[in-house]
This record gives structure tokens, sequence and C-alpha cells, in this order.
């Protein structure tokens, strides 16, 4: 369940909740014989019915089940709360009403921005508009790590041809990146081929001796091949290019938080463009006033 998700069901766990507040005042509330009742709090009861719309098409029993369990679980939780602070608490049962209002529109206001933004949200972004952004913020993009574009390759020792490694690490001719890329897949533990993309130095080398390196900046200033081991296994690192920490990221390495920015941004204003919209067609037909 994503965090949105979450949001709608919790509120609207506590939209039923809070609706019972009220609902605890009345005396002589009894179960409604016509439905099935599938969990009770003194004298509040869920039915099956108020589960509609939990599940939704395509998700499968058992996480349908456990998305009802957990409803079943906050809503009696919730109950006991409620039940416990109406015997503590006078309550002001028209600011709750109010407020069971407004969360209620302010979900359906937030269903229709989603609906509206998935119907309308355009997620191409050109390099054109991804090389601007990065050159218009690009203070924001300073490196928290050091990044790498290199070859590392994770063998055990008892693997054939060990000496052949460096060779293909270092050659340039296609036939062998094959043969590196055959070997790795044959032999390799863990290995990264793609010198073109960039990732930081500590993942990369993580759980290989080179990881405990002490002064890891000296290291990638003076070495761009590296050959270590452990008990069990032989590391190779063959450096292409560096960029320490605390200066500004190559666009690679940013392009798809860019990008995400980009689209989220875009999110924003046809959200802020929708309300406007909306907001304008109202006063341009008289559909609404304002009292002084």
């Amino acid at each position: 369940m994503n965090y949105c998700n979450q949001i709608i069901f919790f509120l609207a766990v506590g939209l039923l909740a809070s609706c019972d507040l009220i609902q605890m005042k009345e005396e002589g509330k009894s179960v409604d014989v016509d439905k099935k009742a599938i969990a009770r709090v003194g004298d509040q009861y869920l039915y099956q019915d108020d589960l509609e719309g939990i599940g939704y098409e395509g998700i499968d029993k058992e996480d349908s089940a456990q998305r009802a369990r957990s409803f079943i679980n906050s809503w009696v939780r919730k109950q006991l709360l409620i039940k416990e602070a109406a015997t503590k608490i006078e309550f002001d049962e028209a600011e709750i009403e109010r407020k069971i209002l407004d969360y209620k529109f302010s979900l359906m206001g937030y269903e229709y921005q989603l609906h509206y933004i998935t119907q309308n949200l355009d997620k191409n972004v050109s390099e054109e508009e991804i090389q601007t952004y990065y050159e218009e913020n690009i203070d924001n993009f300073v490196l928290k790590q050091n990044i790498i574009r290199s070859k590392f390759i994770q063998v055990p020792k008892e693997a054939p041809r060990l000496n052949r490694l460096r060779s293909l690490l270092y050659s340039t001719k296609e036939s062998d990146r094959e043969e590196l890329n055959s070997y790795c897949l044959s032999f390799a533990t863990t290995y990264e081929l793609n010198d073109s993309i960039w990732m930081t130095f500590d993942e990369v080398v993580r759980n290989s001796p080179l990881a405990e390196i002490p002064n890891k900046l000296q290291f990638l200033r003076n070495r761009k091949y590296s050959e270590t081991e452990d008990e069990e296994f032989k590391y190779y690192l063959k450096i292409e290019e560096y960029r320490i920490s605390d200066n500004v990221s190559p666009l690679e390495f940013v392009r798809e938080d860019i990008v995400n920015i980009i689209i989220n941004k875009r999110k924003v204003e046809l959200a802020k463009g929708l309300e406007e919209k909306i907001y304008d067609e109202a006063k341009k037909n008289n559909g609404f006033e304002v009292y002084n």
C-alpha cells in the first residue's frame, strides 16, 4: 500500500470511528439482524457491508484477507479508544461533525485531483528540460558521497583463468568484452561491467576488503586499478572516472532525480491549475457568493 493509499485507508477508518462516537450517544442501539456482523465493541457493530471497497480488482485472496483483518483490527482499537474517551471527556458534537465533513470533502477533492492528474499528466521529459533544470539548479546537486564509473568483479579464488581477468578488464575489443561478460555470468559472485554508469564508491565495493579503506579519497586519486582478496574471493576494480564528495554531481548521476522533480512539479501545477479553472468558471457563472 503506497503512502497516498495509506492516508485514504486510515482516514476512512477514522471517519467511520468518528461517526460512531456520535452514534454512541444513542441509547438502545442493537445489532442489525439483516446484516452480517463481523466485530463488536460495546453496542457498536462492524458489518460485512462496511468492508466494501477495502479490496480492489486483481488483488489476490491472501492480500485481500490481510487488508480486511487490518481494517477490522484498526476499527476495534479505535472503537475501544473512543468508548473510553466518551466516558472521560465531553465532546462538541457539532465540531466533530464539521471535522467529519472536512475530511470527507478533502478526500473527495483529493480523489478528483488524482484522477485529473492521471488523465492529463505528461511524463515525457526532454533532454533540453533536464539540461536546463540541471544548469539552473546546479548548486542543489552537490555530491554527498564519492562516485565512480567502473568495472568491478568478485570471483571465488578457485575460479579458472583468474590471470586472464586483468587483460579482459583493460581490453577495448568487442570480443574481449563478450568474453568478460560470459566469464562473469559463469563464475563471478558479484559484478558490475557497465562503466558508463555512475555509482557511489561505497555501493560498488560493499562487502569487499575495499570497503575498509581508511582514506578513500587518496585511494581514488592514486589508484585506477586494484586487485585484492580475502579468504574466499578475489576482487577486481578498474576505475574509469571518479568524482569526490562536496563537488558538483555529473548530470548522468542525477538524471533520474531531475526527471522525477520535473514530473512532480507538473503534478503540482496541474492540481493548482484545476483549482483555478474550477474557481474561474464558478466565478464567471455566479456559482458562488461570499457575504460580508
